[in-house]
């Protein structure tokens, strides 16, 4: 299936299940889910394979066992390639990188890295190349237990998470083959970001829960 961009239907969609977060809805409304959101999702991803391996769609469904919140459906469709992130929604397209959460033994590694001058030098220098993306990720509201108040990167110390990210509103483009061209650029823009990471935190080698 070649991506042609999502389906006309496929704000709306959102827009009714943030409007009515039922089974009744989701059950009505399967078949635009699957053939405006879904489809082209798979599509997308599998056009960008090639540059940025393979893609996995998220599931639609919330985890509601821990939440106060228990409408049972995610009100976007999200979907990775690796450390790059792509998600389609009511407000539009949002298209990221990096690492969205990271587990202890990550940000202990993080840490260690952004605290050495050469290597949190070199990540203060890639982060301030990037232009036209919003840099974010979970904080501590005060300084990591062991580092100095005063340290020069002790904003990026306190990230637990740091990842970049655009967005663009609904528009015709989100339904043409444009919307590709958006994702890749974006992307590769955020390759140095991701490379870092990839250098010197790395994937989280504590045994999942």
């Amino acid at each position: 299936m070649t991506f042609t961009g999502f389906g006309e239907g496929a704000v709306e969609f959102y827009d009714g299940l943030i409007a009515d977060n039922s089974k009744a809805y989701w059950t009505d409304q399967r078949a635009v889910y699957e053939r405006d959101v879904r489809g082209p999702m798979e599509a997308l991803l599998a056009a960008l394979e090639p540059e940025f391996g393979p893609g996995k769609i998220f599931r639609p469904y919330r985890d509601v066992r821990f939440s106060r919140d228990k409408t049972p459906y995610k009100t976007h469709c999200g979907a990775t390639a690796g450390p790059f992130y792509v998600q389609v929604g009511a407000d539009g397209l949002m298209v990221a990188g990096g690492y969205y959460r990271m587990a202890p033994d990550q940000v202990a590694r993080y840490r260690t890295a952004v605290e050495d001058d050469r290597r949190g030098g070199d990540l203060e220098k890639r982060l301030a190349a990037l232009a036209g993306v919003t840099v974010a990720g979970e904080t501590l509201k005060t300084r990591p237990r062991g580092f100095d108040p005063d340290h020069p990167r002790i904003d990026l110390l306190r990230h637990k998470g740091l990842f970049a990210w655009r967005s663009w509103e609904p528009d015709d483009v989100l339904h043409e083959p444009g919307t590709l061209d958006r994702v890749a650029r974006t992307w590769r823009e955020l390759v140095p970001l991701t490379e870092w990471l990839a250098d010197h935190v790395g994937p989280s080698e504590q045994p999942r829960r």
